[in-house]
């Protein structure tokens, strides 16, 4: 199992195009997500790295993508976000089994959901959705496959109301788990890579069992 320290911002994020260029200056760490744990069947391995940090109030994430083709289909939230250019954050943030799959697509579209597993789960309401702040490098405009090698890069700003089914008050000193990803399921080369490996037969990315240690500072 594999540990994430998510340090603390101590200064106010004005917007979340900043997040990129503070965290640079703040010197964080990047993180590779390069486990390809179905190499037989899906080997494909597209570049991809990711910083965490909080502000107390919320998480900022940042990743960093390149990859031989592209696509944003989904035109609004909750659709079908796995199957375009998708990079993903689950966060268990309590030990109560309950974990939260925030997923988002290179032009910010986001699924955001909680349960225990991959069945039933809830869907965040749009209060919540909406007070989850987005950027993209590539716009916001859905588009169809692009068959070139493109570099793209997202942020996002989650405060901790997301958590909706927890009472957190704030993410410092916070000890969850979790994992980090990126897929695209309906790209010319379907792929499914990790953070923290999972070792099952078939691609599975809501099993808490592989989830990695997050220390939030």
């Amino acid at each position: 199992m594999q540990t994430l320290f998510i340090p603390k911002l101590n200064h106010a994020i004005t917007s979340v195009a900043d997040i990129p260029s503070a965290m640079q200056a703040a010197g964080f760490a990047y993180t590779s997500i390069d486990n390809v744990n179905w190499p037989e069947s899906f080997p494909y391995k597209p570049k991809v790295e990711f910083a965490a940090a909080h502000t107390g109030d919320a998480l900022l994430l940042h990743y960093r993508v390149e990859e031989q083709s592209v696509r944003a289909v989904s035109h609004q939230d909750h659709e079908h976000i796995w199957e375009d250019s998708c990079v993903e954050f689950f966060c268990m943030p309590v030990a109560d089994g309950l974990y939260y799959n925030i997923e988002c697509n290179c032009v910010g579209k986001l699924i955001v959901a909680v349960g225990k597993d991959r069945n039933e789960r809830q869907p965040a309401p749009t209060s919540v959705m909406q007070g989850v702040e987005r950027w993209a490098s590539l716009g916001t405009e859905p588009f169809d496959t692009r068959p070139e090698p493109t570099k793209w890069e997202v942020a996002l700003r989650v405060p901790v109301t997301t958590f909706f089914k927890h009472k957190l008050e704030s993410f410092d000193g916070l000890k969850a788990s979790g994992n980090a990803y990126k897929c695209g399921d309906g790209l010319p080369v379907p792929h499914f890579i990790s953070w923290n490996p999972i070792k099952t037969e078939t691609p599975d990315f809501h099993r808490p069992e592989f989830f990695g240690q997050m220390t939030f500072e």
